[in-house]
Formats: structure tokens, sequence, C-alpha cells
């Protein structure tokens, strides 16, 4: 992590509807759990789109 009050903060709405912080970058993507880290060619994927639902503006 960077210096104190470097990095921009957003808000999405988790599967529960609670509301948790994540970084400006992880926004619009998200990191597969560990059991779709691969896809059925078995090449790893990176990440993949939220849902828009979920960004809270």
């Amino acid at each position: 992590m960077g210096k104190t009050g470097s990095i921009e903060w957003g808000r999405i709405k988790g599967r529960k509807g609670k509301v948790r912080l994540v970084e400006k970058s992880n926004l619009t993507h998200k990191r597969p759990g560990p059991a779709q880290r691969f896809n059925s060619a078995g090449v790893k994927r990176r990440r993949f789109k939220r849902s828009e639902k979920a960004i809270q503006k």
C-alpha cells in the first residue's frame, strides 16, 4: 500500500447487501475466488466484470 491517504476508495454492495470499500481501480472488475481461477480451457482467469448494481454511487 502507498502513503497514508494515497488510495482512492469506492463503495460496492456485497451479496448480502452490506456496503464495503474497495480500491477505485477494482470497482468495475473483481478477482475470481479459488474455485473460479481457471476457465474450461485451463487458462487462469485474471479479472471479470463486476455487476453494475453492485457499484454504489
